[in-house]
């Protein structure tokens, strides 16, 4: 049966694991058992899937990434060049703690800049935006931009990309158009807009 997928001769899939159709995965990569990865994503050079990793459908992961177990993509989540997360929060080299690895979630949407940190057990909202270098050590609401070490709300992002102010509790993208309302720091698109 034809492989529905691409992946360069220098990366290894282990099997059992499941691969979207479209999906590329590029130079000296390792994709480890159990793991799912949806349709269309893009995995850059140097890039790991650990086990039972679950990843939605158009992610993308650039060069240098490791993504370990208990980790989970949804759709179109961006993990910028060399990100980085975590499964354990006091690893040992003498102490095994598989038992104890927290899961963390990065919904729709969600994207994470080059050389982020994500300490295990967080949530990232849909559409949000981690800046470069950023420290994740607590959940992050839906559109929000954090930055900083730890990483601290910063403002609201659009989901197209571009970062909207807010007068009082509404904001329109002047980019697209979109409108958003909020509750404090929970950020909302208006429903009739997809």
């Amino acid at each position: 049966m034809e492989k529905k997928y691409f992946v360069h001769e220098s990366s290894y899939v282990d099997e059992p694991c499941e691969i979207g159709e479209g999906t590329k995965i590029w130079h000296f990569s390792h994709v480890m058992q159990n793991s799912v990865i949806g349709k269309q994503c893009n995995l850059g050079q140097n890039v790991v899937i650990s086990p039972g990793v679950q990843l939605g459908d158009g992610v993308k992961i650039q060069n240098n990434v490791s993504v370990y177990t208990g980790v989970i993509c949804e759709d179109g989540v961006f993990l910028g060049p060399s990100c980085v997360f975590t499964n354990v929060i006091n690893p040992r080299a003498f102490v095994e703690r598989k038992h104890e690895y927290r899961q963390t979630l990065l919904k729709k949407g969600a994207s994470v800049g080059a050389n982020a940190t994500i300490i295990c057990g967080v949530t990232i909202g849909e559409y949000a935006l981690v800046g470069a270098g950023a420290v994740v050590t607590k959940d992050v609401p839906a559109y929000a931009i954090v930055t900083g070490a730890p990483a601290r709300l910063k403002g609201y992002i659009c989901y197209c990309g571009e970062k909207m102010s807010f007068e009082g509790d509404n904001a329109q993208c002047e980019y697209c158009g979109k409108t958003y309302t909020k509750d404090e720091n929970e950020v909302v698109r208006e429903a009739q807009q997809k």
